[in-house]
């Protein structure tokens, strides 16, 4: 191929990529425009109600990530399938899937209602305490909903059909935002519950979420294909669930990893009080916005690898994977520029609290910076999870987050070794560890995908 096909070629692989991005970002955003609603509006009832919302949501988000992403493990199941047109057979995975969702939802539910082992690490006051268990077990209310709608998702995605799932996120966030409003301040005779109330408002929406997207599977009549309905909801089928499990327990397990790591940062950094708290809570909910890009490139991408493989097009498969990474890379640079230059602006408008802005400041730089290693690590492993690959990379984040991120940024930002300089000391301290950590992490990712790559393609 010429110099210039293949310029094309690129190009067409990267605008595939972008087309599948782009709504499934806006409904990525969407769903994390719930925590930034949530951030903002409570940041305007109470300081202690914004540091029981950091740190009732630090462990919420923990709980659902890791249990959604073993959900996920349905989106590349089902676009091989797809890839390889076997329609009725994915039919069967959503039912499967189901089964998995009602099983999650026990554990999770669990967890929510009895989350005090996580919260004695905070050593917070009594006031705060009570406010996050109480915002926690109203979550857990939602939780069957937010899992159910994952086969929902994952269904859509592997098909390329991500603007049904956007469509209903979107709508879900404009339901949260009036309910937030009754919950958190009160009315229609209603008390003011502050964090906790937008817990209530979670749940109110994601079950009128869920619900529409099932009147959609059960009358559209695209969805009939794929034989979702009229058999009932299988028995659970131990060698699909294993199968999911197979795949979706490694990815469930890095999510968790990745999410613990911020996790533990709010609670060790819940120690140095609640404007620390605030101003921590502020820059990562900001840093999760700024993440819904890269992640959902990503998701694209590993859509159109999966869908690739499955008709055995490895080649076309490579070329995919490689053109996703480098949108999302590009894409990170610049935005993490922009970030840097108008991080004033931003700050200002997750809080008036000048003390809470002040502490927030410093810790941007580090959010501006680690762009690139974040955008490079989540494709390469949503890449790797299209090839059905995900315990190795699993391993990979463990030793990079837990032990570098969090142990590295334990000993930063309590000064262990006595060396830290002072503008690293405290959060700035985790938030170092934590960048280190993402650019490690992603190195070794793409090295263990070139490996992936050759051994697949020389097999066949």
């Amino acid at each position: 191929m010429s110099a210039m096909g293949t310029v094309s070629a690129s190009s067409s692989l990267t605008v595939r990529v972008a087309t599948l991005a782009l709504p499934i970002f806006i409904g990525q955003l969407a769903v994390i425009s719930n925590g930034v609603i949530d951030t903002m509006m409570t940041a305007r009832y109470s300081a202690i109600d914004l540091a029981a919302l950091g740190l009732g949501a630090s462990v919420y988000v923990s709980i659902f990530v890791g249990l959604s992403g073993v959900m996920q493990a349905l989106s590349p199941i089902i676009a091989q399938l797809y890839g390889a047109k076997k329609f009725e057979a994915i039919g069967e995975e959503v039912r499967q899937g189901v089964w998995l969702a009602l099983f999650l939802t026990l554990i999770g539910a669990l967890a929510l209602c009895f989350p005090e082992p996580l919260l004695n690490i905070a050593q917070v006051s009594t006031e705060l305490n009570d406010k996050v268990l109480m915002y926690l077990q109203l979550l857990a209310l939602a939780l069957p909903a937010t899992l159910g709608f994952r086969v929902y998702a994952s269904l859509n995605t592997a098909i390329s059909r991500p603007r049904m799932v956007m469509l209903l996120q979107v709508s879900g966030l404009l339901l949260k935002i009036p309910l937030n409003a009754l919950f958190i301040f009160g009315g229609l005779g209603l008390p003011a519950f502050g964090a906790p109330g937008c817990a209530m408002a979670t749940a109110i929406s994601a079950w009128l979420v869920l619900l529409t997207g099932w009147l959609i599977l059960r009358h559209q009549s695209f969805y009939t294909q794929f034989s979702l309905f009229g058999k009932g909801l299988d028995k659970p089928n131990v060698k699909a669930i294993k199968a999911l499990l197979k795949l979706g327990l490694p990815m469930g397990l890095s999510f968790l990893i990745e999410v613990t790591a911020f996790t533990f940062m709010a609670l060790f950094i819940a120690r140095l009080g609640n404007h620390t708290l605030a101003a921590h809570q502020i820059t990562a909910n900001f840093g999760t916005v700024l993440y819904m890009l890269p992640l959902s490139i990503a998701n694209a991408t590993c859509t159109l690898v999966a869908q690739e493989i499955g008709s055995g097009r490895l080649t076309d498969a490579r070329h995919t994977g490689n053109a996703g990474v480098r949108l999302g890379v590009l894409l990170s640079v610049s935005i993490g520029i922009i970030v840097w230059v108008s991080r004033e602006q931003i700050i200002g408008l997750y809080t008036p609290d000048v003390s809470v802005a002040t502490a927030a400041m410093p810790l941007f730089f580090f959010i501006a910076f680690y762009q690139v290693f974040d955008s490079v690590q989540v494709g390469t492993a949503y890449v790797l999870r299209a090839y059905k690959v995900a315990f190795i990379p699993t391993l990979m984040y463990a030793v990079a987050l837990w032990g570098i991120g969090l142990g590295g940024g334990y000993m930063i930002g309590f000064d262990v070794l006595g060396v830290s300089p002072a503008w690293l000391t405290g959060a700035a301290g985790f938030w170092l560890g934590n960048s280190l950590s993402l650019a490690l992490v992603g190195i070794a990712l793409v090295w263990y995908l070139k490996r992936v790559q050759h051994l697949v393609e020389t097999a066949t």
